[in-house]
């Protein structure tokens, strides 16, 4: 079983939603594998029941698969730690406090476990009470090397930096991308990214140095209706990524 993702020339590999099993077999088509297909936990009763359908969709696109909270939620924290567990998937989608959990119940060190940080209007200082209890405390804001350096201490692989809303927090995101390069640690940016500002939000982070980008692409490419994403919106995506690397 595959468990380190795909990333194009080494650098970029996309994340976006499925909305079922075939649609994630044609998203994995449009972005020539770099990708890993977002599935989640909130969608699901159970964890037995999670457990038997990511399983279905790992095995439809190598293995490809991100375990999601839900836009977020830290109340399902712990179901995807366990999700993980049994599934073993590529990527692993946690609030800041729930990375050691997931790092440990997998029991091994190459699924990429994000930790999510969120913006606090101040570059160079990030909040990382993003956990069931935590969120729900006064803010607990660090500077984001010491938010890397707590993340290297649970075992995780990358900062999730949710919720970005596109470019709003241009300056920001640029002081994470920049920490990120300096102490060789993963970014996904997430939260309002569209066809538009997808080539910047890459650019910053590639023109920063950082060694590997998973961005998020979510609501901005489902459709409506069937809520699914669009695979041209992939193919699309794919290339803006093949230009800039």
């Amino acid at each position: 079983m595959k468990l380190t993702p795909n990333f194009y020339h080494d650098r970029v590999c996309l994340n976006v939603l499925a909305g079922s099993i075939d649609n994630a077999s044609a998203i994995y088509e449009a972005a020539e594998g770099h990708v890993l297909v977002g599935v989640l936990s909130k969608n699901y009763p159970d964890i037995d029941s999670a457990v038997a359908d990511m399983r279905q969709y790992a095995l439809r696109i190598d293995n490809a698969l991100s375990v999601g909270l839900g836009a977020g939620d830290p109340n399902q924290s712990a179901m995807v730690s366990a999700i993980s567990r049994e599934v073993q998937p590529q990527h692993v989608n946690q609030v800041f406090t729930g990375v050691g959990t997931s790092r440990a119940l997998l029991g091994q060190n190459e699924t990429v476990v994000n930790g999510l940080v969120s913006p606090t209007g101040t570059p160079g200082q990030v909040k990382i009470s993003t956990g069931p209890l935590s969120s729900q405390a006064a803010d607990a804001i660090v500077p984001v090397e010491t938010a890397i350096a707590l993340l290297k201490d649970m075992g995780g692989s990358s900062i999730k930096y949710f919720p970005m809303g596109g470019l709003q927090c241009r300056e920001e995101y640029k002081a994470v991308a920049e920490a990120c390069a300096r102490h060789d640690f993963w970014l996904e940016p997430t939260g309002g990214i569209d066809l538009e500002n997808f080539s910047e939000i890459v650019e910053i982070a590639l023109a920063a140095g950082v060694s590997k980008i998973i961005p998020h692409i979510y609501s901005s490419i489902i459709d409506k209706v069937s809520g699914e994403t669009r695979p041209a919106d992939v193919r699309q995506l794919l290339m803006m990524t093949k230009a800039l690397v």
